[in-house]
């Protein structure tokens, strides 16, 4: 994946007001900006499960902004995953 390292998969668990508030929205363009592929997803329990897949630079910068206040609703904590990509993604799906 050239300068951006090698592709990775992050998996961030976000809880928070994070549903019903165009957070899934805001996630899936910035992570398109990225160049990213993957999926924000509204668990049951209110927290909103985000699947990244790209350069580790561009997932490491997404975990940064989701990490860092400027989100739609209210992050109260981002607990990461990181993973072998994949590659089982195309385009960047809110769920």
């Amino acid at each position: 994946m050239g300068a951006d390292g090698e592709p990775v998969r992050l998996t961030a668990w976000v809880r928070g007001r994070v549903q019903g508030v165009g957070f899934r929205w805001w996630t899936r363009a910035r992570a398109l900006e990225l160049g990213l592929t993957g999926a924000a997803t509204n668990l049951a329990d209110g927290r909103v499960e985000v699947v990244a897949e790209g350069g580790r630079d561009g997932c490491a910068r997404l975990l940064e902004l989701l990490e860092g206040g400027g989100t739609p609703g209210r992050v109260d904590s981002v607990v990461p995953r990181w993973g072998e990509y994949r590659g089982s993604f195309t385009g960047f799906a809110e769920r």
